[in-house]
C-alpha cells in the first residue's frame, strides 16, 4: 500500500498546532472535512468514533507513531490524513515517548480485513526509519 492510495497532498499538515493527542485528532478530522472527505455533519460523529477507539487503547505504537483509526458507516472509502507535529505531543504511547508523526484513517463500517490491512501497512511504513527522516516526510507520497 501506498500513503497516496488514502492520502491527497492536501490531506498532509506538514506542522501541527495540536499540544496533545486529542487535539491532534481534531485538527486531524478538521483536515478530512476542509477536504471534503467527510462531511461536515458528520464530523462529531466520526469524532465520537475515534475518541472511543483511543479511549480503549491508545494508538500511539512507539517510535514516534500515532495512528489513531475507527470504523465507521458515515464513510464509504478509506480516508486519512496525516500530520507532522514538530514539538511532539504526549499519546500515551507504548515507549512513553511524544508522537511526532500522526496517520488518522477511517474504515467504513463492516471492512474488517481492509482495515486490518490498511492499519498493518501504514505500521509498517511508518516504523521504516529512512521514512521518519526528516527528508522522507517532506515527501510522504513518494
Amino acid at each position: 500500500m501506498n500513503l497516496g492510495d488514502i492520502l491527497g497532498p492536501d490531506n498532509i499538515v506538514p506542522d501541527l498546532h495540536a499540544s496533545n493527542r486529542w487535539e491532534t485528532i481534531e485538527e486531524l478530522i478538521d483536515n478530512l472535512v476542509a477536504t471534503s472527505k467527510i462531511k461536515p455533519d458528520a464530523r462529531a460523529a466520526i469524532s465520537a468514533v475515534v475518541r472511543k477507539r483511543e479511549t480503549s487503547m491508545s494508538t500511539g505504537i512507539g517510535f514516534g507513531i500515532g495512528i489513531p483509526h475507527a470504523s465507521t458507516d458515515l464513510i464509504y472509502e478509506v480516508v486519512g490524513s496525516f500530520g507532522r507535529s514538530c514539538q511532539g505531543v504526549n499519546f500515551d504511547a507504548l515507549d512513553n515517548q511524544p508522537v511526532q508523526l500522526v496517520m488518522l484513517f477511517l474504515v467504513p463500517q463492516g471492512q474488517f480485513q481492509k482495515h486490518l490491512h490498511t492499519l498493518a501497512d501504514i505500521a509498517k511504513l511508518l516504523h521504516r526509519k529512512e521514512f521518519r527522516l526528516a527528508e522522507a516526510i517532506a515527501h510522504p507520497l513518494e
